[in-house]
């Protein structure tokens, strides 16, 4: 696997479970005690992906899911369908 990859399968779940839960990513950032324009790079699509695990951790803390589930991959597929 590519590194890349992995960290865009980890920004997309992030996504996809911040918008779910209905949270900005002004409110996200305020519950992990990063700055809007870090949650923002780190969802970005086209940015360069370079966050720790404990950068992970906190966010699924805050998201309140099991941080495994941000490394699933059937969650970018299901993405991809719906921007069709």
């Amino acid at each position: 696997m590519h590194y890349d990859n992995i960290y865009m399968r980890v920004a997309s779940n992030i996504k996809k479970y911040r918008k779910e839960r209905g949270m900005t990513q002004e409110k996200l950032a305020e519950q992990t005690g990063y700055s809007f324009v870090n949650i923002r790079r780190i969802e970005a699509p086209n940015c360069k992906k370079n966050f720790s695990i404990e950068t992970i951790y906190i966010i699924s803390r805050a998201l309140d899911i099991p941080i495994y589930k941000l490394f699933e991959e059937n969650i970018i597929k299901e993405d991809k369908e719906n921007e069709k």
